[in-house]
């Protein structure tokens, strides 16, 4: 059964149509400030004419045969195509005139990574970081998911993208339809974001700012309009708000839409949801403890900082408002260790995800059971329910190549050129999708510095890691490409 190149090449036209018509709303922006609008103008047309002449090309594709190949194929496409075309902006404004940095800043938003090449922030055109902070929005919640919930426009089934989207533990189902599920996650997607950029509005800052901040915080993706990140604005006031939509982008959507129902036994009794809540309490409070030998600061200051950091890296947002490798070596190995966390599975944070870190450490324990017990059938539970074995391998597998493409990319990168400690925690970061890591690449810098083949090999990390590995991986097997 061959690969129905068509429906590929016709679902990334609409994907580029969208991205366009996304450019096209940083025009405003630019207006409104005063700033050279035709960037976008002539980006936003230029992506979706191009995705017009791709879709008019194969308008007699047959567009309901969506099936897995299709779809991996697409996601891993889409989102290559999406930061190609994405990168235009920054090229034409030369606000990044490289093609290598302006890709990697681009994917780096669509895969909600955070890591940036920019030096000053703070000089580059309002439009621009917008746009930046849009491509963030938009991957957070997947623009595969988004293209779902309009799908019965284009007449095409959704399942397929859904699962190479979401390729780990599937998200419950909120409605039957695929495409009412993804109606809903962007709703309610949508309507936290609003939600906290009034909050951020009210507590001080600019309009401006706190619309960028509330796309990039629900995105759980970190870029900021400031070169000092969050501790530029030195409010506890943002910052608590910052924390708690980090930590709401960070859990599962689902338990959201029964939150905003009041079904709050659903949420209360979620091992997953119960497990990273405790697990970020936890850190906190260790945080909080080796950080007071430190630091003699008021009690409430050192609360706010070690909690938001651990937030940060926990749900993959990135932001910062203290280097936490300069409390101590401790610390940095501690924080170090968060990039492998991960927060909720069928939320916009990236990393392994806690659910599989609770299945595995519960599988674990039972081979223990079954070595005393080898007759016994110990099914390993969550949320009270049997797992099947197939998903219990599904995790051990993902475990064991993600440990492994980390070790295969720490030591490219170091034959890069690249210092062990940042080369042990740029492909962390970039590979958990989180922002800032460790050495030359932690919460006080960034990629800037990094090789041109460097940052080509991260952007491959980047993508690998938001798309859950298999999903890319797979293309890389020969048996995706026979024909049977």
């Amino acid at each position: 059964m061959s690969i129905n190149y068509k429906v590929v090449i016709n679902i990334l036209g609409m994907l580029l149509i969208l991205n366009g018509a996304f450019m096209l709303l940083c025009v405003p922006i630019s207006l409104i400030y005063g700033e050279e609008h035709l960037t976008f103008i002539a980006s936003g047309l230029l992506v979706i004419s191009t995705g017009f002449i791709l879709r008019i090309l194969t308008r007699y594709s047959e567009l309901y045969d969506v099936r897995k190949k299709e779809g991996y194929l697409v996601v891993t496409g889409g989102w290559l195509v999406m930061s190609f075309f994405g990168s235009l902006p920054y090229m034409i404004s030369g606000a990044i005139p490289g093609l290598t940095d302006a890709f990697f800043e681009t994917l780096s938003g669509f895969s909600t990574t955070g890591a940036s090449i920019l030096n000053d922030i703070e000089s580059v055109d309002k439009g621009i970081l917008f746009w930046r902070s849009m491509t963030q929005w938009i991957g957070g919640m997947g623009i595969i998911v988004l293209t779902i919930a309009i799908l019965p426009f284009l007449g095409i089934g959704g399942i397929q993208l859904f699962i190479a989207e979401s390729p780990g533990i599937s998200p419950d189902k909120l409605k039957p339809r695929i495409k009412e599920t993804a109606k809903r996650l962007w709703l309610i997607y949508v309507g936290l974001t609003v939600t906290e950029i009034f909050l951020l509005w009210l507590g001080g800052m600019s309009f401006y700012d706190a619309a960028n901040h509330g796309m990039t915080t629900m995105a759980t993706g970190g870029f900021s309009t400031k070169n000092a990140s969050i501790a530029y604005f030195d409010s506890p006031f943002i910052q608590y708000v910052i924390i708690l939509f980090m930590m709401l982008a960070g859990t599962n959507f689902s338990l959201t839409y029964f939150g905003l129902h009041w079904n709050f036994k659903k949420i209360v009794n979620n091992e997953e949801f119960r497990f990273y809540v405790g697990f970020i309490m936890s850190l906190t409070i260790l945080v909080i403890i080796l950080v007071s030998g430190i630091s003699h600061g008021p009690f409430e200051e050192s609360f706010r900082n070690s909690m938001f950091q651990v937030v940060s890296i926990v749900t993959t947002t990135g932001y910062v408002t203290y280097d936490y490798t300069s409390w101590s070596y401790l610390l940095t190995i501690l924080f170090f260790m968060m990039l492998f966390a991960g927060a909720s599975a069928g939320s916009t944070a990236g990393g392994i995800k806690i659910i599989r870190h609770i299945i595995l450490l519960k599988n674990s324990i039972l081979e223990l059971k079954r070595i005393i017990h080898p007759s016994a059938v110990l099914p390993v539970r969550f949320n009270g329910r049997a797992v099947s074995t197939n998903i219990t391998s599904n995790i051990l597998a993902f475990m064991i190549i993600y440990i492994a493409v980390f070790g295969v990319g720490t030591i490219i990168m170091s034959s890069l050129g690249n210092d062990f400690e940042t080369a042990l925690g740029s492909t962390a970061t970039c590979l958990g999708n989180v922002g800032p890591g460790i050495g030359s690449v932690g919460p006080a810098n960034n990629f800037a510095h990094l090789s041109m083949s460097s940052k080509w090999f991260l952007s491959f990390l980047m993508i690998v890691g938001r798309l859950e590995l298999f999903t890319v991986l797979v293309l890389f097997s020969p048996y995706y490409w026979r024909k049977f």
